[in-house]
């Protein structure tokens, strides 16, 4: 039977990470399907959905991550997941993707992904990144988020309100469909 598993590992960025949990992967019979992976600062993080097959799959999982750990000083969690799971998204949802681009403030995250939540929305990926202006060193705050809607939301409702958290923090907002 076919399990599947969730991993996630963090550790101090070096050449090599990647090919460490890849082969710890590949050794194991199991196979890499979904991953996101990305540096961040001095760590490397990374969330890889992975399947493997035998009774045993998941204690051998345990030992081999326990021995990565000890051996490469990382810290990784796993966790079984249902096979044939899906994202919370609504029935029959439809695709939006939002960016914002605006000087690094407190609170454009949580806000944005409040008036998704209200509006039905299901967050399926966001990926963010904090990088000075060339010109004058201001931090400069960079989103993109994929969501789902469901059918019956009211898309305008949602823009005029992403619209007040545009004006009230002086960023800029751009919704479309995916």
């Amino acid at each position: 039977m076919r399990r599947h598993f969730i991993l996630t590992a963090v550790g101090k960025d070096r050449p090599g990470i990647v090919a460490d949990l890849a082969e710890m992967i590949f050794e194991l019979g199991c196979n890499l399907e979904n991953s996101s992976m990305m540096n961040l600062g001095s760590e490397f993080a990374t969330m890889v959905m992975i399947t493997g097959q035998g009774a045993d799959i998941g204690e051998r999982l345990h030992l081999a991550c326990k021995h990565l750990e000890y051996e490469k000083g990382m810290t990784i969690f796993i966790k079984p997941v249902e096979a044939g799971s899906s994202p919370a998204s609504p029935p029959e949802g439809r695709p939006f993707r939002l960016r914002t681009m605006g000087e690094d403030k407190a609170g454009i995250v949580a806000r944005t992904a409040r008036a998704i939540a209200d509006a039905g929305g299901n967050i399926v990926q966001l990926v963010s990144q904090l990088r000075l202006a060339a010109s004058s060193g201001t931090p400069l705050y960079e989103m993109e988020m994929r969501f789902d809607l469901p059918s019956g939301a009211d898309v305008e409702a949602l823009r005029r309100r992403l619209s007040a958290i545009e004006n009230s923090l002086h960023i800029e907002i751009t919704l479309s469909p995916a």
